[in-house]
């Protein structure tokens, strides 16, 4: 796994001396001499990761960082700040400006590579997330493109036998506003997702578990897998701490804990951990709002004919036989130029709740437009087709319906037609067109009735 990398120093020697490193590891790499330079590297080039030096003539590191972190375009881009500087109130500054993680130079390889790996892996699962949300938006199925993430107190789990020093990061973690509890408090570390812990802090430093094994474990458990991991590490323990984060973990800190770092350690993770936690949501409400009416919540026409295609070749390749059935609401136009369009919402509503309540589990139930809805019967020959759509068509006629929030009833009926699929050359297009002609013909014989044709 690769990545795009955009090295800004105001130093050539830093600038080519990074270069080399993680083009030896693969990594194509991009320059930058200065802030300025940085900003127009990042519109043109689109990296990846940022490994940016703090000090620098004119606009320096963290106002490089602030004004990516303030662009909705280059937000979701994770920095790191490179420097000289070793100070906490420094590494808490770029934390505070929105940087992922600090490398202090001379920049030790085996860091800057753990480094690299775990924003890499970060970057990859986040990247497709956008991608799918935004085939999403270029299919109409959403109108909002921009994911915000605001801060909110966290809930962490902190594993460490030492209960003195776990009380002492929980007590951290809680003066910050956050929500903490140990692994004495808890008795066990079973449970965590159902407790919805977001963080879990794990001492490197215990003698009595692995912490790498655990983290490992941790990120193999599909109900685990999402909530972040923080190691606390000693500092002449870099090269496991390095191994942790090529294990999964998400970031590090080293002893001893100052109360800020943690802090502002726990507030990126937390950022992070909802920012990919939005970006599924948006992807999953994009995918329903592909597939779904929005004003009855059945299935679409999209949806309607995938679901036909599947079934009538399952059927063809000697599975059991698949019939429709295609209904419309009688008199509907009548109902709109009586009482208006927005009593006409309210009988689709409700024609669409009784034909889900009187469907079978596997059956589909779809409105592909209008005030037309179709039914997919999957392995049902067309009998039990005709006798279904019966039954739906009863339940629709057997009591009035509520228009005006309930301030008045109206009669509403169905006329369907049924098809059932006809051998290994039958299409789509067959079968629908065969139930929309049973339908015409259940109208054109009274309305409020079904009729079938086989073939």
């Amino acid at each position: 796994m690769t990545a795009r990398v955009l090295v800004v120093d105001d130093i050539e020697a830093n600038r080519r001396l990074l270069q080399a490193k993680l083009e030896a590891q693969y990594y194509t790499v991009i320059l930058a001499e200065n802030g300025i330079a940085a900003l127009h590297a990042v519109e043109k080039h689109e990296p990846d990761i940022i490994l940016l030096d703090v000090m620098m003539p004119g606009m320096d590191g963290y106002e490089v960082c602030r004004r990516l972190k303030a662009d909705p375009a280059t937000a979701h881009i994770p920095v790191v700040m490179v420097t000289a500087l070793n100070d906490v109130e420094d590494r808490i500054r770029g934390l505070d400006v929105g940087a992922e993680d600090f490398l202090t130079k001379p920049v030790d390889d085996f860091a800057l590579m753990a480094r690299m790996g775990a924003l890499t892996r970060y970057n990859a699962v986040a990247s497709e997330l956008r991608q799918r949300q935004a085939s999403g938006l270029r299919a109409g199925v959403d109108n909002s493109d921009s994911v915000s993430v605001q801060d909110k107190p966290a809930r962490l789990f902190v594993v460490d036998d030492n209960q003195r020093m776990a009380t002492r990061i929980a007590d951290m973690l809680k003066a910050g506003g956050h929500s903490a509890f140990t692994l004495h408090e808890a008795g066990g570390m079973t449970g965590l997702n159902e407790l919805g812990v977001d963080i879990l802090v794990l001492s490197m430093l215990s003698d009595r578990y692995d912490a790498l094994k655990l983290c490992a474990q941790f990120k193999m458990n599909e109900a685990t897998r999402a909530i972040s991991i923080l190691l606390i590490s000693d500092p002449e323990d870099r090269q496991r701490a390095g191994r942790g984060l090529d294990l999964g973990a998400s970031d590090v800190i080293f002893t001893p804990v100052d109360k800020q770092e943690l802090l502002a350690r726990v507030r990126t993770q937390a950022r992070r951990s909802r920012y990919i936690e939005m970006l599924r949501e948006r992807v999953d409400r994009g995918l329903e709002l592909s597939v779904i009416d929005q004003l009855t919540g059945l299935y679409n026409r999209r949806y309607m004919n995938n679901q036909l295609e599947q079934l009538l070749q399952r059927s063809k390749m000697g599975g059991r036989p698949v019939s429709v059935m295609m209904a419309d609401i009688d008199h509907f136009k009548s109902v709109n130029d009586t009482y208006g369009h927005d009593a006409g919402d309210e009988v689709l509503q409700e024609v669409a709740k009784r034909l889900k309540t009187n469907s079978r589990v596997m059956d589909v139930v779809c409105r592909p437009g209008g005030e037309e809805f179709m039914v997919i019967m999957p392995e049902t020959p067309g009998g039990l087709a005709c006798a279904a759509a019966e039954r739906i068509r009863l339940a629709v006629a057997a009591s009035p319906f509520k228009i005006y929030g309930g301030a008045k009833e109206i009669t509403i009926t169905l006329s369907a037609g049924v098809s059932t699929v006809n051998g290994p050359s039958d299409t789509i297009a067959d079968l629908t067109k065969r139930a929309d002609t049973a339908l015409y013909q259940a109208k054109s014989a009274g309305r409020n009735r079904v009729e079938s044709i086989a073939a």
